[in-house]
C-alpha cells in the first residue's frame, strides 16, 4: 500500500510500549496531535 499524502491514516490498534508498560493503543487515541509512527519488523 502506498501511502497517501494529506489523507488521514486509518484507524488502527497496536501494542505499544508507553511508560514502561506494554499497552494498546489506537490512532485515535492521539487525535489532535502529532504522531511519529515506527514500524520494526
Amino acid at each position: 500500500m502506498a501511502p497517501k499524502i494529506r489523507h488521514a491514516a486509518p484507524a488502527f490498534t497496536a501494542d505499544a510500549v508507553v511508560d514502561g508498560e506494554f499497552k494498546t493503543v489506537s490512532l485515535a487515541d492521539y487525535k489532535g496531535k502529532y504522531v511519529v509512527l515506527f514500524f520494526y519488523p
